[in-house]
């Protein structure tokens, strides 16, 4: 089976001289179709650097990005178009759900169905609130929505363009213990029913055994991965 993403050798740094600080040291991994993995790690341990490595929004200096089997990036220089990956086979959920405040709740996710030039666009968001347990607030703004239904649209809104790739940056952290766990089963359903694969930065803990692969950072670099089931090193 071809990986969804892999990156070999990663490494990014920030700023020059003595004052230089290694974002990414040497990391590698991959992740599967199908499968939802959990990044885990302190603040500063290289975290969100990894995923915007992945999303194309900051690359990596050195290393290699492999994309559906074919390498897209390459030290640093895009050797695909770039944006249009992001746009066609990519999907992000971050922190904060960060909805369109004058677009209800369809149309947040409609918008995204179009921009990735996905035919049926009201039709295939109403499907996906429905997959998300979300459908009864179609025609809701998001400042009606509790913080829970609003990460469930932006993943419905990820959802839109069929992603291969979802990269979702500490998507619980704003919510609490029994919404958290919610969400990250929401994940492993996406990964599992639409064979997308999906990386979830998290610091928490608590849910780790909805998971197929762990991760963890520390210091730029990256631990090989682990089944979920053995989770005491994590």
């Amino acid at each position: 089976m071809i990986d969804a993403v892999r990156a070999i050798g990663l490494r990014k740094t920030y700023g020059d001289g003595a004052a230089a600080v290694v974002a990414l040291d040497d990391v590698s991994l991959a992740i599967a179709p199908g499968t939802v993995a959990a990044l885990l790690g302190p603040s500063g341990s290289g975290k969100s650097t990894l995923i915007k490595a992945l999303g194309f929004v900051s690359p990596a200096e050195r290393g290699e990005i492999q994309f559906d089997g074919r390498v897209v990036v390459r030290d640093g220089a895009p050797l695909a178009d770039l944006a249009r990956l992001r746009r066609e086979h990519l999907g992000f959920v971050f922190q904060k759900a960060n909805l369109t405040s004058f677009l209800t709740a369809r149309e947040n996710v409609e918008i995204a169905c179009e921009l990735g030039g996905r035919p049926g666009g009201r039709r295939r968001a109403g499907e996906l609130l429905a997959y998300l347990d979300v459908g009864h607030r179609a025609r809701a703004y998001p400042e009606t929505l509790s913080g829970g239904e609003q990460q469930r649209v932006a993943i419905a809104r990820a959802l839109a363009n069929e992603p291969s790739l979802i990269l979702a940056d500490e998507p619980t952290a704003a919510l609490d213990s029994v919404r958290s766990r919610t969400v990250m089963e929401l994940f492993r359903k996406v990964a599992h029913d639409r064979g997308a694969a999906v990386l979830v930065v998290t610091h928490d803990h608590r849910a780790l055994d909805v998971f197929d692969v762990l991760y963890e950072m520390e210091d730029g670099r990256i631990r090989p991965a682990a089944h979920a089931g053995h989770t005491d090193s994590a």
